[in-house]
């Protein structure tokens, strides 16, 4: 036990470094741009193509568009997979605590099996076990909103920035 608080101390690593102004107002406005389009679609489409998550993947796209769990085929199949064993385990196992929890360990481990780790989408069995859903959950507005947030990523990302995006598909 005393080893166990021991590790809770931490490293003692220091803080990362203060992004700059400008990564900072990027991020702000990439994230701003895509929840409006996603938001905006929505509205005149009448359909529900927002997911509470997608404000997370926000800040990974945009704030730190390099990194694995950025990329494209993280942030659409990782959304995808998730949303998919929500509703898998909802519907074979009904809306308990037990199933939730089986779904988001699950939803974790496919991602990992598949190289699509994305972790806001890790709240999309819960959100689903929330929300109690129907299968076309997974097209709206899962796969939808991922997409067109995918979308604006890539056209923003690479308007706005030296470097490519995505780093890989």
């Amino acid at each position: 036990m005393l080893k166990l608080l021991e590790k809770l101390r931490g490293d003692g690593a220091t803080l990362p470094l203060r992004p700059n102004l400008r990564q900072v107002l990027i991020a702000w406005l990439g994230g701003v741009l895509a929840i409006a389009v996603i938001a905006g679609l929505g509205d005149v489409l009448t359909l529900s193509l927002l997911l509470g998550s997608f404000g997370a993947s926000c800040v990974l796209v945009f704030g730190f568009p390099d990194v694995p769990f950025s990329q494209p085929r993280n942030v659409v199949f990782g959304h995808l997979l998730s949303t998919l064993t929500g509703l898998v385990f909802l519907h074979l196992c009904g809306p308990h605590w037990w199933a939730v929890a089986l779904a988001v360990g699950s939803a974790i481990a496919l991602m990992m099996l598949t190289r699509t780790v994305h972790p806001p989408a890790g709240s999309n069995p819960v959100i689903v076990f929330l929300a109690l859903p129907g299968w076309d959950f997974l097209l709206y507005p899962t796969l939808s909103g991922a997409v067109l947030l995918v979308l604006v990523a890539l056209i923003y990302n690479n308007a706005s920035r030296e470097a490519r995006y995505p780093k890989y598909w």
